[in-house]
């Protein structure tokens, strides 16, 4: 039966987010606020082990990137750690290269799909996993402690890191990509370079498209927020399918040939029913979000494989993969996380993993989708001066109450504060589009009238 998920708790403000810290470069992230971030983040993530800590630094294509770079650097140099420059590198391969050179923690400064006004900074583990909330909260309230005095750590760069990188998603797929034509949208983005390379090397025919990064056109009405840009481009150049990163490339959405989007939840449902056909799929299990589709809850239930459900965040979904042993997750967004082959959602991953899928089988992309039956949904963000306002705000829980009534349990809504922006999402999944924009844009109405 299709369900409600009711309005969720808003947590105090905190400088983490859902995906590290994030806000306008230059005034909410100032060199400042980053070199102070660099140096807390050497006496946290340093302080266990006798050997000096070590930093792998990347970055998107931002201009942002270059001076906050500089700042985060000069930050853990000061504490003492080393560091070694990636320069620019989608962030999963930030991940991959900082467990592959034995490194103590892994930084990416990027916003991901946010526009290239906004940067960011996140971290992972030794592990190649983000962060706990908790040692997050110990980098914040570290922020104004001073470093020990002691020498000034180094820095080198990796130049072999990449190609170790390529050939990590090169070995992952499943069958060569002989034949197959495929339209790649960069975003402007980090994955510029590195996503065509890799598409080329499996034998596919590629056409790259916004892979000419300037610094202020990443994400900008491109890539995973906009894919029937390359869904267009598909269709144009007559391509079998069409892959959308976003800005540091670890999301990832399709197109068929036909010009039809792909989202995350149908790869998901494709790769969860395929692992689970090749007895890969541990305890017959997939983990996703609250935003997931109920046609994909239902596609999941028709082949006996257990929904374990979290909050949006692929940091979340990594989470529950651990405590439950799951070894697949994702997102609609397009995070997905192939536990046996990364620790993070990696878009390049997942487009090496689906793509060679369909080969393998010797079907299309648009067959491996056909495994659910998506519901219409429409989503409207809303932008708010205040996203801690929304579970007090009894003219929206009014709004979604009537809405409910009226969709008689054949639908469902959500509404929930961004993670990373000051936004409201309202989601609505009916029966038909018009049923799910009609609610949509009611309860909108009804966020921004009391929060906007």
């Amino acid at each position: 039966m299709p369900w409600v998920r009711p309005l969720s708790c808003v947590a105090m403000a905190r400088l983490f987010g859902t995906d590290g810290v994030r806000g306008l470069a230059g005034s909410e992230l100032s060199a400042d606020l980053a070199r102070r971030v660099g140096t807390a983040a050497v006496l946290v993530l340093g302080a266990h082990g006798d050997r000096r800590p070590t930093f792998v630094v990347g970055r998107d294509t931002r201009s942002s990137g270059t001076w906050l770079e500089d700042a985060l650097v000069d930050g853990i140099r000061r504490a003492g750690g080393d560091v070694v420059l990636v320069g620019v590198e989608p962030t999963p391969a930030v991940a991959f290269i900082t467990v592959d050179l034995g490194a103590s923690s892994g930084v990416v400064i990027s916003a991901s799909h946010n526009p290239a006004e906004y940067n960011g900074i996140k971290f992972f583990g030794a592990d190649g996993m983000k962060l706990s909330d908790a040692l997050e909260d110990e980098i914040e309230a570290s922020l104004d402690a001073e470093p020990p005095v002691r020498e000034l750590g180094h820095v080198r760069s990796s130049p072999e890191a990449r190609a170790r990188y390529l050939a990590h998603l090169v070995d992952a797929a499943s069958a060569p990509l002989d034949g197959m034509t495929i339209v790649v949208d960069c975003a402007n983005g980090a994955a510029s370079e590195l996503a065509p390379e890799v598409y080329r090397r499996l034998g596919a025919t590629v056409h790259a498209i916004h892979a000419a990064p300037d610094g202020e056109n990443i994400n900008a009405g491109v890539g995973a927020l906009h894919p029937e840009v390359a869904a267009r481009e598909v269709v144009r150049r007559g391509a079998d399918a069409g892959v959308s990163h976003d800005g540091d490339a670890d999301r990832v959405l399709f197109a068929d040939a036909g010009g039809a989007v792909i989202d995350g939840d149908q790869v998901l449902a494709a790769a969860a029913v395929a692992l689970r056909d090749e007895g890969r799929l541990p305890g017959d299990a997939v983990v996703t979000t609250v935003m997931a589709n109920i046609g994909f809850t239902e596609a999941m239930a028709e082949h006996g494989i257990r929904v374990i459900e979290t909050k949006v965040g692929d940091r979340y979904v990594l989470e529950a993969m651990e405590r439950e042993g799951a070894a697949l997750g994702g997102e609609q967004s397009g995070h997905l996380i192939f536990r046996e082959h990364a620790t993070t959602g990696d878009g390049l991953l997942t487009a090496v993993r689906f793509l060679s899928l369909t080969a393998a089988k010797g079907v299309t992309v648009r067959d491996l989708a056909a495994v659910m039956h998506r519901y219409p949904q429409v989503m409207i963000n809303v932008p708010v001066a205040d996203r801690a306002g929304l579970d007090a705000a009894a003219p929206v829980s009014e709004a979604i109450s009537r809405a409910e009534e009226d969709l008689g349990g054949s639908g469902r809504i959500l509404v929930r504060p961004s993670g990373t922006e000051p936004l409201i999402r309202v989601m609505v999944e009916a029966p038909t589009e018009d049923d799910a924009r009609r609610h949509a844009e009611t309860v909108a109405a009804a966020v921004r009238s009391a929060l906007g």
